[in-house]
């Protein structure tokens, strides 16, 4: 079945080839290998598809000096400018971007300068269409390519992109003006497609995308086992995202003196690090909440498993890749409602859906850790959930575009 339930189109076997140009400022490179790597891990399962051909340009960002001195700067300077990361070509050209104030000209910056390499490439390969990873500032550069190049292009949307640029002043317009002048559009989940509608963008043309999962890596383990390993013995709880407001982590640290047993290990990065540190010592919690980093997504699987609940109650999101993964390990999550969450959690199971309050988070982690649920129990909830099948709907999807 297709991203709509349809089956699959027989036209497509023997068909021609398909020739993809995606456009990503979201994908991994050597200094960030974790940065995008759903859009890595798509990109990779889609050219496993028969009669698909797929080129990425990732653009990288680059501040003018003096702002080029920042802590993060230098790293992107030595970024190579193409490469083969896996089986792709990754183009990564440069264009100027001011740090947290240039959102509105991004996408018009990002064209200028990717346009001599996209009009090269079409010209030696011949592109049918142009596939925009990220609603801002990747669709509105898309649309400028596709009037340059005379191919289509689609524009998939996947949570902050939306909730955040798509109500900016001087970006939601260009989101709105880029979704009406696609060929098509894709949502992570049905929450996020009315978020979409809601904005004005043309419901018959948005298709729900489910992400991928690797059930190969993130199965069940023996949480004992896992948790040994850790040094750890005690309920445990694990939360894997970005360190930034919208994330939620301050909740599950002031939910922690309310759970005395309970440890917190926070894996990923981000501005809100120091104040979250801040936070835990004023709450008299610091020794519980371990600040990993941005872990290998490789290493991701043995954490979930490790973890007794998996907790991320954001302010927004599309489909948090978390819930998935965490749920494929066999570990319930305790989110909050937002984006399509209540699309994952089909049976008790699976989690709880909170409030986004310590209280509420504290509540039901004590009520999971008083009741944990069987492992494939919570993991049935995204048995469905693969990168072929994630590959086999986009190419779908896709061949009906270029039509």
């Amino acid at each position: 079945m297709d991203c709509q339930g349809r089956p699959p189109d027989p036209q497509a076997v023997g068909a021609k080839p398909v020739r993809i140009l995606t456009l990503s400022t979201l994908f991994p490179a050597a200094h960030r290998p974790n940065f995008g790597v759903f859009v890595e891990r798509q990109t990779a399962a889609l050219t496993a598809v028969r009669d698909f051909a797929v080129i990425v340009i990732n653009p990288i960002g680059v501040a003018p000096w003096p702002l080029s001195l920042l802590a993060d700067q230098p790293a992107l300077a030595h970024v190579a400018e193409k490469e083969q990361w896996g089986e792709l070509d990754v183009y990564r050209p440069r264009f100027t971007a001011i740090p947290k104030f240039g959102g509105r000209i991004n996408p018009a910056m990002i064209a200028r300068a990717i346009l001599p390499l996209a009009r090269r490439l079409h010209a030696e390969i011949g592109f049918d269409l142009i596939d925009a990873e990220f609603f801002y500032p990747d669709g509105p550069a898309a649309m400028r390519l596709s009037q340059e190049l005379g191919i289509p292009f689609t524009i998939k949307a996947r949570g902050g992109d939306i909730h955040h640029w798509g109500n900016q002043p001087g970006c939601a317009a260009q989101v709105l003006e880029a979704a009406d002048k696609a060929a098509g559009l894709l949502a992570v989940s049905d929450a996020l497609k009315a978020d979409m509608v809601a904005l004005g963008m043309d419901v018959d043309k948005i298709r729900v995308h489910y992400t991928g999962l690797d059930q190969s890596r993130f199965a069940p383990r023996d949480r004992a086992t896992e948790k040994a390993r850790l040094g750890i013995s005690g309920p445990l709880i694990l939360s894997v995202g970005a360190l930034i407001p919208r994330k939620g982590q301050d909740l599950l640290i002031a939910a922690l003196p309310s759970l005395p047993d309970a440890m917190l290990l926070l894996a990923g990065k981000g501005e809100s690090e120091s104040e979250y540190r801040a936070l835990a010592a004023e709450l008299g919690v610091a020794e519980r909440v371990a600040f990993l980093g941005s872990v290998p997504h490789d290493d991701l699987p043995s954490l979930f498993a490790a973890a007794d609940i998996m907790a991320l109650v954001s302010a927004s999101e599309g489909l948090a890749n978390a819930w998935v993964e965490a749920l494929a390990c066999g570990t319930p999550i305790i989110a909050s409602d937002v984006g399509g969450i209540r699309e994952l959690l089909k049976t008790p199971a699976a989690g709880r859906i909170v409030d986004r309050t310590p209280q509420a988070v504290a509540d039901a982690a004590r009520d999971i850790l008083a009741n944990p649920p069987a492992r494939d129990d919570v993991a049935e909830n995204v048995r469905a959930f693969s990168w072929d099948e994630n590959a086999r709907q986009l190419a779908a999807f896709f061949r009906e575009v270029v039509r």
